[in-house]
């Protein structure tokens, strides 16, 4: 913890993806010794890039970072490694092509590549300034860090989580430098490969002891938590998940390490803009300066006690945060969920068909966007759209899971346009090829959530056609909620048997659904009868919630 005046926080990625990463980090180690002079300090974390270079994970280094080493490696450095590249990639059965390998040592270890390696290994000038820095700070009640605060966070708390992740950086960067000394670690080794190849060292019965004792120890490092997506630096929750599920996560974390907010880089905002989120107890601020991969500008958060604001580059007015947009499902970054249901609502149908199995997908234009969308027919019966109430109601509580509907005619039938975002892939697809390991928001939880929205909206049967992930984050989309809404107080079948788990958050949410505010709000979607048996089914959740919550303690 600390409570400064005149301090620069910094949460990471200083490096990686443009030719001039060295430059920024000597900018900024000379930032921090004036601004030491000055009476000032700055705070700089770690970021997922910085401790990438530092364990040899090396995807998004540039060319142009390599070469800004390229003087201090001299022509016999590289004919040495060169001559070793050699003798790993041919056998004594065949001439060596030596252009062919040149062309190849040189486009995989470019000239400057070892220089690199060694100011960032231990004892390197890069290496030993990144390692000594910590994972979050703790600033006047609000923390800093890179990815997000993750349940490991609460898990640990702030000094430990410092401490023992900053440690296991620190001990990888040293096994390195064991095994580099002894050559048998090759610095171009990626990160990912080190496992395998120390396994394969270890196999040689000659193998020096205090080898051995190194390469078992890279093999653990490897499995470090600094490095898995419950890691700060790289989780992605804080963003990508809906506030009922993140909700209690983050108030536990928050509590953890003594913070009212937090304030987050990692992820681009999607407006490239500073956002805020989660009741403001989360401040987004990676806008994605750097334009060449990102096409963003850079912005700049200012704490002054309670107040934030934002100036960016140009240096134009103050700004405050702007809430974080909601979206389901990849779309233009330009269009907001209104503007969504505004073109659906008043577009112009360019298209309409209906497939075998009597889906009907429609394409609506307007203002130079075209989305697609699925019609349904509205059921029989006055009061009753289901497809816009799953819609609606997942809006009220915060859910995040159902994309924009809106009420529409199509070819003479009333019905409702449901907004099919580009570029998603089926539950059954996902489940054959075991993708969405790199959810932002864990799989599981997205699943929970889905389980106990369809047990309020008395949904009969979800199954795989009416589940749909974005490819991007693996955000679950539900789509096709027709045949929801009855009347029945008790869960549906499907879900008899399924625990369900509700947090402070989903209970909160549940209890703020308020009969005399649903019939306003569901006008013309549910009737009185409907509404009433969801407000049952609440109930019953709310309560076998508590009683499970007791039966835990």
């Amino acid at each position: 913890h600390a409570v400064d005046i005149g301090l620069r926080v910094h949460t990471g990625d200083l490096l990686d993806r443009g030719a001039d990463s060295r430059k920024v980090v000597d900018l900024v180690m000379r930032l921090e010794e004036q601004a030491a002079e000055a009476g000032g300090r700055v705070h700089q974390l770690l970021g997922n890039h910085e401790v990438m270079n530092l364990v040899g994970d090396l995807r998004y280094v540039a060319p142009g970072e390599y070469a800004a080493f390229a003087d201090e490696e001299s022509a016999e450095e590289r004919e040495r490694w060169f001559r070793a590249f050699t003798l790993a990639n041919t056998s004594e059965l065949e001439a060596p092509d030596e252009a062919e390998l040149r062309a190849a040592f040189d486009k995989d270890r470019p000239p400057g590549f070892y220089a690199h390696r060694r100011a960032f290994s231990a004892g390197g000038q890069y290496g030993d300034w990144l390692a000594q820095k910590p994972l979050i700070v703790v600033i006047n009640d609000t923390a800093y860090v890179h990815g997000g605060l993750s349940p490991l966070v609460a898990e640990l708390g702030l000094e430990a989580l410092n401490d023992s992740l900053r440690r296991d950086v620190t001990g990888y960067m040293e096994q390195l430098a064991l095994l580099d000394a002894a050559g048998l670690m090759d610095p171009a080794v990626n990160f990912y490969r080190h496992p395998q190849h120390a396994e394969q060292l270890l196999a040689d019965p000659a193998l020096p002891e205090d080898a051995g004792d190194a390469l078992t120890e890279l093999i653990r490092l490897n499995n470090s938590q600094i490095h898995g997506g419950d890691s700060p630096l790289w989780y992605r929750g804080t963003v990508g998940c809906s506030a009922l599920i993140e909700g209690d996560k983050l108030a536990t974390a928050l509590a953890a390490v003594g913070a009212e907010r937090v304030v987050i880089g990692h992820t681009p905002t999607l407006t490239r803009r500073v956002l805020q989120r989660l009741d403001g107890r989360v401040i987004e601020i990676d806008t994605g300066m750097l334009s060449s991969a990102y096409g963003g500008t850079g912005n700049a958060l200012i704490v002054e006690g309670d107040r934030l604001a934002v100036v960016n580059e140009m240096k134009e007015a103050l700004l405050a945060p702007v809430p974080h947009p909601r979206r389901v499902g990849i779309r233009d970054e330009s269009l907001s969920a209104d503007d969504v249901a505004r073109i659906l609502s008043n577009g112009q149908i360019v298209s309409s068909a209906t497939d075998e199995g009597g889906v009907t997908t429609v394409e609506v234009s307007a203002d130079g966007h075209t989305l697609s969308a699925l019609f349904v027919k509205n059921p029989r019966g006055r009061n009753f759209v289901p497809q816009i109430a799953a819609y609606r109601l997942d809006r009220l509580l915060g859910l995040d899971m159902v994309p924009v509907t809106v009420s529409r005619e199509v070819d003479g039938e009333a019905g409702s346009l449901q907004f099919m975002p580009a570029n998603t892939t089926t539950e059954e697809r996902r489940s054959a090829s075991g993708g969405g390991s790199s959810a932002w928001c864990p799989l599981p939880e997205q699943w929970n959530a889905m389980y106990v929205f369809d047990a309020l909206i008395d949904n009969p049967g979800r199954g795989w056609g009416r589940m749909l992930y974005s490819r991007d984050n693996w955000q679950l989309i539900l789509i096709r909620n027709g045949e929801t809404f009855d009347t029945g107080r008790d869960r549906p079948a499907y879900l008899k048997d399924v625990p369900l788990e509700l947090g402070d958050a989903w209970i909160e949410a549940l209890h703020g659904l308020e009969e005399g505010a649903l019939q306003e709000y569901f006008a013309g979607v549910l009737s009185k009868r409907r509404i009433s048996a969801l407000l049952k089914r609440r109930d019953r959740l709310v309560e076998d919630a508590q009683v499970a919550q007791v039966a835990s303690q």
